[in-house]
C-alpha cells in the first residue's frame, strides 16, 4: 500500500493519461469502424476495395509496428503533432479495423426486407444504412464491440514506449526510486482493472437496454 500512498500522484498522471488515450482512441476507432464498415457494403466498387483493404492491412499490422509507422514516420512527412495525438491515431486506426469488421457482422443479420423496403420509400443507399440498417446492427454487435474496446484499452500500454504519459509508464519511474517492483506492477494492473471493469459495465447496460434478446 506504501507504495501507492507515496505515489499516488504519479499513479494518477498515468491512470488519466491512459483514460484520455482510451476515451479518444475508442471514438476514433467507432467512427473510423462505421465508415469501414460502410464502405465493405457499399455498391461502389472502388469504396469495397478500399474498405476490404483497410481491414486487411491493419488487422494483419502488429500494433507496435504501427505506432513506430505513426510517431516516427508521419514527422518525416512534416506532420508534426503530440506524441498523445499520434498514439491515439495509431490505437484508433488500428482498432477500427475490428470495430468495422464487428460491425459487418451486424450488418450481415439485418434481413434484406428492411434495405428493400427503404430503397422503395424512396431512400438513397446512405440514408438506408446510417436510419435503417446500422442501428439495427449495433444492437446485435453490442459485446464484440465492447470487447474490441477493452482490448484498445489494454493496448494504449505500447503508448509509454513512445514517451506518451499512461499508467505502465509509472514503473520506471518508481523503479529507478527503488520501489517494490511487484507491487508497483500490482497497483498498474488495479488501474488497468478498473478501465477495462467500466467498459464492460457500460457496454453491458448498453446490451441490457438495446441489445438484441437472444
Amino acid at each position: 500500500m506504501k507504495v501507492l500512498t507515496d505515489n499516488f500522484s504519479t499513479y494518477g498522471e498515468g491512470f488519466l493519461g491512459t483514460l484520455e488515450l482510451t476515451v479518444y482512441a475508442s471514438l476514433l476507432a467507432l467512427a473510423l469502424g462505421s465508415v469501414m464498415a460502410s464502405f465493405r457494403v457499399a455498391p461502389v466498387g472502388s469504396l469495397r476495395v478500399f474498405g476490404t483493404a483497410w481491414v486487411t492491412v491493419l488487422r494483419n499490422t502488429p500494433l507496435t509496428l504501427l505506432f513506430f509507422a505513426v510517431l516516427l514516420g508521419l514527422p518525416r512527412f512534416g506532420l508534426v503533432l503530440p506524441f498523445e495525438v499520434f498514439a491515439v491515431l495509431a490505437l484508433g486506426c488500428y482498432t477500427s479495423a475490428f470495430i468495422c469488421e464487428a460491425l459487418r457482422s451486424g450488418i450481415n443479420t439485418v434481413p434484406t426486407g428492411q434495405g428493400e423496403a427503404a430503397r422503395s420509400l424512396g431512400m438513397s443507399f446512405a440514408q438506408t444504412l446510417t436510419l435503417v440498417v446500422l442501428p439495427q446492427a449495433f444492437r446485435s454487435v453490442i459485446p464484440p464491440v465492447g470487447s474490441n474496446l477493452i482490448a484498445l484499452a489494454k493496448n494504449s500500454a505500447i503508448a509509454g514506449a513512445f514517451s506518451v504519459t499512461e499508467l505502465l509508464g509509472t514503473y520506471r519511474t518508481l523503479s529507478e526510486l527503488g520501489y517494490n517492483i511487484v507491487w508497483t506492477f500490482v497497483w498498474i494492473a488495479v488501474g488497468y482493472l478498473i478501465i477495462t471493469l467500466a467498459i464492460s459495465a457500460l457496454f453491458h447496460v448498453l446490451e441490457r437496454t438495446f441489445g438484441v434478446a437472444r
